[in-house]
């Protein structure tokens, strides 16, 4: 379909995004500043994300201090599965993406009266239909179970259903959460909605502090866990409250059961292939926790360790930059102004792609280092370190598309085109599922890690591919020549940690200083390296980094 009115439209553009209606053509022109305050406020939430993804380890280092890698810690993985699945959906994924473009539309064309309205319709709907879900599961744990550890002993099977009682709550009290991010979001107040994981890991942090000082049983301490798991997701909601208050919002309790209400239903038919679309990474985790319930104890563990620091970077450069680039792809599609919101996709994966590739080498070459001085204490043995280190170096293979999937996903959503990234979704997880049914076998752990590298490499090919063909103008000089340029400086990155990390491994002290030491040491190395080498091949985004930086 074309655009007549959009002058510079391709052929096949759009007509109209289906989140907003035909004024929608008489919105004024994008400002000019708009890379401006997408780079303002992806470095916001980039810091924020930061401050959460450092919070995170540091929980899992408690974590794994109180309950090590063994049969307790891959129970409580298991019953903490689903409901984080559907926190990570909503709250990384299909509520956002339908959510954040409905209410920048209502808040256009309507009032702001009416996008809070349509939020405590949202906000009330989920509350009831996952509180149902969340009922059920606590009365019927038995299939949660089966689902994401197959392979369980009856032991572990009967204290995962017991952690999967104790965590299902935490499904209606996120889904409170997710709404008061998106809408905070839609309006551009970013602070409150990247604390609020923040939050949940600074409740965990306290409560896995008074486990380990009470040094309570393995039962005891992982039942303590889930309780401060439920915890944690009320606290989300709550350090949103006064952000959303001074907006005007007044929470109601208004369910949309019948989804009447035209916006409503909006976000409901979105949401159904947007959960599709964005669901490969965690569907995919869940087929991993599944075969690897069958491989041995600690293996869920050791996946679960690796994920965790892989998702560090994925959260400060990927989901920061996605976040805010979803408001302004939105308003692009608002204004049918297809060089802006090509501009800004092409802008949001340049600064993802800076970031993530040299991330990718460095957890790849550093990977025992790096588990050694978070993970190596109590519980958590040596072994333990090595295993979760291979498992680590098979999900980076993955890394830079993981990221480059939260910031070219949305774009689809925000043009309407929702089959896309639900046939990018679909290609992923068959591409998991086949790679782990032919190969978990024969490299255990280490293969699930690299399945789901695969998966998000196939899923990224299938957007990326798509939106050059339907949309034009994504693969252009702009953004694969600074490419070229970030795999260059990456890999001189390599060899300088190779040359480093060599040398200091040689030191055959122990100790948390020595620990450090070969950590630490290494990636300072390879991180100046890298902004010397991206500096001296003229990237932009170092140079941008370092004025600011100096500033």
């Amino acid at each position: 379909m074309s655009v007549p009115d959009a002058p510079g439209a391709p052929p096949d553009a759009p007509a109209a995004s289906p989140l907003t209606p035909p004024e929608a053509s008489k919105l004024p022109a994008a400002s000019n500043d708009g890379g401006d305050r997408l780079a303002r406020g992806a470095r916001r939430v980039s810091a924020l994300t930061m401050l959460s993804r450092l919070l995170g380890l540091a929980r899992e280092q408690i974590f794994a201090l109180t309950l090590g890698a063994g049969a307790s810690s891959d129970a409580f993985l298991a019953a903490f599965r689903i409901p984080n699945l559907l926190r990570d959906l909503f709250a990384e994924g299909a509520l956002s993406t339908a959510f954040v473009p409905t209410y920048v539309a209502t808040l256009r064309h309507e009032s702001r009266a009416a996008a809070h309205a349509l939020a405590n319709r949202v906000m009330s709907t989920l509350t009831i239909y996952l509180g149902a879900v969340a009922l059920a599961a606590m009365i019927f744990p038995g299939p949660v179970v089966r689902l994401v550890a197959a392979g369980f002993s009856p032991e572990k099977t009967a204290l995962c259903a017991h952690l999967v009682r104790i965590m299902m709550p935490f499904l209606p009290a996120i889904s409170l959460a997710v709404v008061a991010m998106g809408a905070l979001n839609a309006e551009e107040k970013y602070t409150a909605p990247a604390l609020a994981s923040s939050m949940f890991n600074v409740v965990a942090i306290v409560g896995g502090l008074i486990v380990f000082g009470i040094a309570p049983s393995s039962r005891t301490a992982v039942t303590a866990w889930a309780a401060f798991t439920v915890v944690g997701g009320v606290a989300q909601l709550a350090i949103q409250i006064p952000s959303l208050w001074r907006t005007g919002y007044r929470p109601r309790l208004t369910p949309d059961l019948t989804l009447r209400d035209p916006g409503t239903r909006r976000i409901a038919k979105l949401m159904a292939p947007a959960t599709l679309g964005v669901a490969a990474v965690q569907v995919n985790v869940v087929v991993n926790s599944s075969f690897a319930s069958l491989i041995s104890d600690g293996a869920l563990s050791w996946l679960s360790y690796a994920f965790r620091l892989m998702q560090l970077p994925i959260g400060v450069f990927g989901v920061a930059v996605g976040t805010t680039a979803l408001t302004h792809l939105s308003r692009d599609a608002a204004r049918n102004d297809w060089d802006s919101l090509r501009a800004t996709l092409r802008r949001g994966l340049r600064m993802v792609l800076f970031l993530t590739v040299p991330s990718t080498v460095g957890l790849a070459l550093l990977g025992v280092p790096i588990i050694r001085l978070i993970f190596q204490h109590g519980r958590f043995s040596a072994n333990a370190t090595v295993q979760t280190a291979h498992a680590l170096a098979g999900y980076a293979i993955g890394l830079v598309a993981y990221a480059a999937i939260k910031v070219l996903a949305p774009a689809f959503y925000a043009l309407g085109r929702t089959r896309v990234p639900v046939a990018a979704s679909v290609t992923a997880v068959a591409a998991n599922l086949i790679w782990n049914v032919l190969t978990f076998r024969r490299f255990g752990h280490v293969g699930l890690a690299v399945g789901t590298s695969i998966a998000a490499l196939a899923n990224f090919c299938v957007l990326a591919v798509a939106f050059q063909r339907q949309i034009h103008g994504l693969f252009t000089r702009d953004l694969v020549v600074p490419f070229l340029k970030i795999l260059v400086a990456a890999a001189v990155m390599a060899g300088a940690i190779w040359l480093v990390s060599s040398r200091v491994e040689q030191l055959h002290r122990a100790g948390t200083g020595v620990f450090a030491a070969k950590a630490f040491l290494p990636i300072a190395v390879g991180a100046a390296v890298y902004f010397a080498a991206a500096r001296a091949l003229g990237l932009d985004e170092a140079r941008q980094l370092v004025s600011r930086f100096r500033r």
